[in-house]
């Protein structure tokens, strides 16, 4: 009968931290190293320290080759194998996104966002999931019918003069003669053009 191994402290995943064990990935040189999740970390060197190989060339690839991993045997085929980096041990990685040092794209506005292609995605979330605050007041928006808005224009300016701005002709050029003619017969005194 096989013994199975008691878990001991250092078999334990930290889920704070990334940790990569005996990277090896071209320059590097058996490093082992503890990353934090949800802090923004920079790798600084002189050039050809290794800070690429580590980010790029071993957590990136490892997620990627993880991800890749994911998908079954007949999707895989279309993708071709990729290989595992020169790294005994990677805990604690998560989905991995990338982006290159040295982009083609010279736009002032890009974002990480863009660049990823993820912008649409979140804009998507954000409107369909997401809720409105006011920059104002700070309190949630919400829809309000048009008998809500009615009421409340009754009950909020009761004995005030008020004007009520409603678009009528939008994107069309001409003369409008006619339109303004039928809209004075109807009671309005005033357009705003």
């Amino acid at each position: 009968m096989a013994k199975v191994k008691k878990a001991s402290s250092e078999d334990k995943i930290d889920k704070d931290f990334i940790e990569v064990f005996g990277a090896r990935e071209h320059n590097l040189k058996n490093i082992d190293i503890k990353i934090p999740k949800n802090k923004l970390v920079v790798f600084t060197g002189v050039s050809g320290s290794g800070k690429s190989s580590l980010a790029f060339d071993t957590i990136y690839n490892e997620g990627q080759r993880r991800y890749m991993e994911s998908f079954s045997a007949y999707a895989r085929q279309f993708v071709g194998d990729m290989e595992r980096p020169d790294v005994d041990k990677i805990t604690g990685l998560s989905p991995v996104i990338s982006i290159e040092q040295k982009t083609t794209n010279k736009n002032p506005r890009s974002t990480v966002g863009t660049v990823t292609e993820i912008y649409d995605f979140l804009r998507l979330l954000y409107a369909r999931v997401g809720e409105a605050y006011s920059y104002n007041t700070g309190k949630k928006m919400v829809k309000f019918s048009e008998e809500e808005i009615v009421s409340d224009i009754f009950e909020k300016f009761e004995d005030k003069k008020i004007s009520l701005l409603a678009p009528l002709v939008r994107g069309r050029k001409g003369h409008y003669r006619e339109l303004f003619e039928d809209i004075r017969k109807k009671g309005y005194l005033k357009v705003r053009v």
